[in-house]
């Protein structure tokens, strides 16, 4: 598999098109490009972590992490409204999508690099990470962020099966991560939903 969407500038033309996908329970138009994670469509693993959002009227801050064009991101502002919903990725053309995707929707989302990222505690995190990108970057990446969860907030990350899912799991319980747990929340189409627990 091609690592062009894990860089800042994407060597593949910026190509869109405009699909139909479903969010937050409704058909909506987004959006996407070559390049970025995902292109096609959603993926198997988001699918698996989508339904897991719930609606709520409730405020505070959850982070969309590793967005790509934006479904978790647009999800999660379509079912909170008076959540301040963030989302961070390397990749420029897919911050360019998602603040595209989110303005055709009417919803305010802070889009950044994760460089440039908002430097709050974050009640709630999602993300579908970047596995490919090996072991040790991907610890160093959930390290850097899973500390931010503020006390009694929730990271659910989806990972596929034979992509190492359990073996993170594992991970993320030897004591990496002072006062949090991990559980499975789900499993579905070879893909588990890690849970992470802060306090």
């Amino acid at each position: 598999m091609s690592q062009h969407y894990f860089t800042s500038e994407p060597a593949t033309p910026d190509e869109r098109r405009t699909l139909s996908v479903e969010l937050a329970g409704r058909s909506v138009e987004v959006t996407t490009a070559r390049g970025v994670f995902s292109g096609d469509g959603l993926d198997h693993g988001t699918a698996v972590l989508l339904p897991l959002i719930q609606a709520s009227e409730d405020g505070g801050d959850v982070l969309d992490l590793g967005c790509g064009w934006g479904p978790i991101a647009l999800s999660l502002g379509l079912l909170r409204p008076n959540a301040v919903v963030h989302a961070v990725d390397v990749n420029e053309r897919a911050l360019d999508l998602l603040r595209h995707n989110a303005s055709g929707l009417g919803l305010a989302v802070r889009v950044s690099t994760p460089e440039a990222a908002a430097d709050v505690e974050f009640d709630e995190i999602w993300s579908n990470p970047p596995i490919r990108i090996g072991k040790e970057a991907l610890h160093d990446l959930l390290l850097r962020w899973l500390p931010r969860l503020a006390p009694g907030g929730v990271a659910h990350l989806v990972v596929q099966k034979n992509l190492g899912a359990d073996s993170l799991h594992t991970w993320l319980n030897s004591g990496v991560l002072p006062g949090t747990s991990t559980t499975r929340t789900t499993s579905s189409k070879g893909f588990r939903v890690l849970t992470v627990r802060r306090g």
